[in-house]
């Protein structure tokens, strides 16, 4: 039996190539994607969608979560909080979404153990990222441990987070050599037609690009 990996997948850059590289490492890919009321969610599933299809993913999960919008507290989720243009924020920033991550892979978690999956992929990356609490590589070493804990004995699984210590650049650069159709993902905090080029992740895939010396093939209002 071809072992499998469970790869969350936002339809952005990151855990885009994550999931190329669970295939390029010869893992059957099943595809997750969270619609987690966040301002571009049309955008982002039509990404996950286009990317499944060109990935050959042998299957794919697309879960509602609406209680984020209930819970609040970020920009991505709360219209009446601005999305930041200015620049990288400092700090946490509002665009954090409270303990995202630790509850996508909660969720995760059971689907790999229902589907016997050895390995969830996720593309958080800690030092070229937006300061989010739940992207640090000891945060996703901490879950993978409660999760071995908190499923039968028999489930064992480990979570790969390959793109936690690069750079934006250097994520662009290793997308290009996994041929990953960056013209299929979408990055933009708030726009679903023109990505906005102002906003924390605008800039930052923007700045990757520059670094690596390659041209960002999405179209920018700005």
């Amino acid at each position: 039996m071809k072992k499998k990996a469970l790869c969350i997948m936002s339809g952005g850059m990151d855990s885009t190539l994550v999931a190329y590289t669970m295939k390029e490492q010869g893992y059957e890919i099943i595809a997750l994607h969270f619609n987690y009321g966040q301002r571009t969610v049309a955008k982002e599933l039509q990404a996950f969608r286009h990317i499944c299809d060109h990935l050959g993913a042998c299957e794919k999960y697309e879960i509602d979560l609406d209680f984020f919008k209930t819970i609040g507290a970020s920009a991505l989720t709360d219209h009446n909080i601005d999305v930041p243009t200015n620049g990288v924020e400092a700090g946490v920033p509002v665009t954090y979404v409270p303990f995202r991550n630790g509850i996508f892979l909660s969720i995760a978690t059971a689907i790999a153990e229902k589907e016997g999956c050895e390995v969830i992929a996720i593309g958080v990356v800690e030092e070229d990222s937006s300061g989010y609490p739940d992207c640090r590589d000891a945060f996703i070493q901490s879950f993978q441990e409660a999760a071995n804990l908190g499923t039968k004995e028999t489930t064992r699984i480990r979570i790969e987070m390959p793109l936690v210590h690069l750079q934006k650049s250097q994520i662009v650069l290793e997308a290009y050599t996994l041929n990953v159709p960056l013209e299929l993902t979408w990055s933009c905090y708030q726009s679903e037609d023109k990505a906005c080029g102002v906003c924390d992740s605008c800039r930052l895939r923007l700045r990757g690009f520059e670094l690596a010396g390659e041209k960002d093939p999405l179209v920018y209002a700005l």
